[in-house]
């Protein structure tokens, strides 16, 4: 370790063998962090519940990384002897409607959101309180982050910066109590304004907020004079071989497709184009990768769709890059509601780089729109916009069928993992 060198712990539940998108974004800079001369400690549960694994993520875990691991106790392991199936859907997002609810998913939920605040992994806040109090007294720690959600490990660096004074900075992959799912835990007013209150003295404690999205940066400020920097995610340079394109025409959605982000506008033009065309009908696939919701299933039945859908459900991550780039074409769908115009999907990054064209639909004013259009990347929908999207699925296939479906991307060194990476530098080095 040279003289210079700074010493950053990192506190991160998401971490190698867990897979989908909360374990890439801390994976990558501690890839990165000890060419700027920052030693990575990474701070881990030894024995967590993760909804998805990938055991190929083990091989991007830098060999520089200090790894440090401690026993935690969820309530989803009691949970799951209940009813293993639905404890594991909801703690990976993926959440039923309201109307097709279980009585058990209902007490599950309610149970999620006013028991277990912030969330299910409140229970590891103490005792890494008392374990990483004693390591950074010994260790001579220059800064530590904590990475949410879950945002219970917030509450870890809340407690170290009252009680060590150290250099502290939160970052917030997704938002707090403006997320999406968050009304759907049937919070009680009690639990909502403990919430509320935990995340207030989050923000107004921690010496930097870190966020992914300017919209959660405005929403923020009206809670906090601290200092807020946007790091978005970002792609990685990926040894992937060339990829040849899929012989048929498919749009591909790549990632968990939960059951509020049903784009039924995209069935319906796909419905009439599949009538309406013959040539189309005999070419379109829709590919879905990942963890599909029931409803969503269910929707594309009722369009008459289910025949043109190959289902490959979850894979890894190194097999989602190679279909991102053998896709005709990629789908990225948010729900349309204001609380999302904040998230912007990780795999976006991993897109834009794929050189295949992107078909993306969400709210209006969404921060991932502007992503796509100045990249030069694909077209962004509304939900309003069936007839737009239905014209432009069309003029893509005639490029397909041509042989020249294909992007031009512009200025997408910014997005980077190693860029994004030196900013994270600047702000540790203040």
């Amino acid at each position: 370790m040279s003289e210079d060198e700074k010493k950053l712990l990192i506190i991160t539940y998401y971490w190698p063998p867990a897979g989908g998108p909360g374990v890439q974004r801390w994976l990558k800079f501690v890839k990165y962090l000890p060419d700027f001369d920052i030693q990575p400690i990474v701070y881990i549960p030894e024995n967590p519940t993760y909804p998805i694994m990938d055991e190929g993520l083990q091989k991007d875990v830098s060999d520089k990384a200090i790894i440090l691991n401690n026993r935690i106790f969820e309530p989803y392991q009691l949970a799951s002897f209940f009813s293993k199936n639905s404890t594991q859907k909801i703690s990976s997002g993926i959440i039923p409607a309201a109307k097709k609810q279980t009585l058990l998913q209902r007490f599950l939920l309610w149970i999620r959101g006013n028991v277990f605040i912030p969330d299910a992994r409140f229970l590891w806040v103490k005792p890494s309180v008392r374990y990483l109090k004693k390591y950074i007294q010994e260790n001579q720690i220059d800064a530590i982050v904590t990475s949410g959600p879950p945002h219970s490990l917030h509450l870890i660096g809340l407690h170290l910066k009252k009680e060590l004074n150290v250099t502290w900075l939160a970052d917030f992959r997704d938002p707090w109590t403006t997320i999406g799912y968050h009304k759907a835990l049937k919070l009680s007013s009690y639990a909502e304004k403990k919430h509320k209150k935990l995340e207030r003295e989050v923000l107004n404690t921690a010496d930097t907020i870190i966020v992914t999205s300017k919209t959660t940066k405005e929403e923020f400020k009206a809670i906090t004079s601290k200092p807020i920097e946007v790091i978005t995610n970002g792609y990685d340079v990926e040894n992937i071989t060339k990829q040849v394109l899929d012989e048929k025409f498919t749009l591909a959605h790549i990632g968990s497709f939960l059951s509020d982000r049903n784009p039924k506008l995209l069935w319906e033009a796909l419905n009439e184009l599949t009538h309406e065309n013959q040539n189309f009908a005999a070419h379109f696939q829709l590919k879905l990768i990942g963890k599909v919701s029931q409803e969503i299933l269910d929707s594309i039945a009722q369009f008459n769709l289910i025949d043109y859908v190959a289902n490959l459900g979850y894979v890894s991550h190194q097999q989602a890059l190679e279909h991102q780039r053998k896709s005709q074409v990629l789908l990225l769908i948010e729900i349309d509601s204001p609380e999302t115009k904040s998230i912007i999907p990780g795999k976006v990054f991993e897109y834009l780089v794929s050189e295949r064209p992107i078909i993306a639909i969400g709210p209006k004013d969404s921060d991932f729109a502007e992503i796509i259009t100045s990249t030069n990347t694909g077209v962004f929908f509304t939900y309003e916009e069936k007839d737009k999207l239905k014209k432009t699925i069309e003029s893509y296939f005639e490029l397909y069928l041509e042989k020249k479906l294909s992007v031009f991307p512009v200025g997408l060194q910014q997005y980077s993992r190693k860029k994004l990476t030196e900013q994270l530098v600047k702000l540790i080095q203040k």
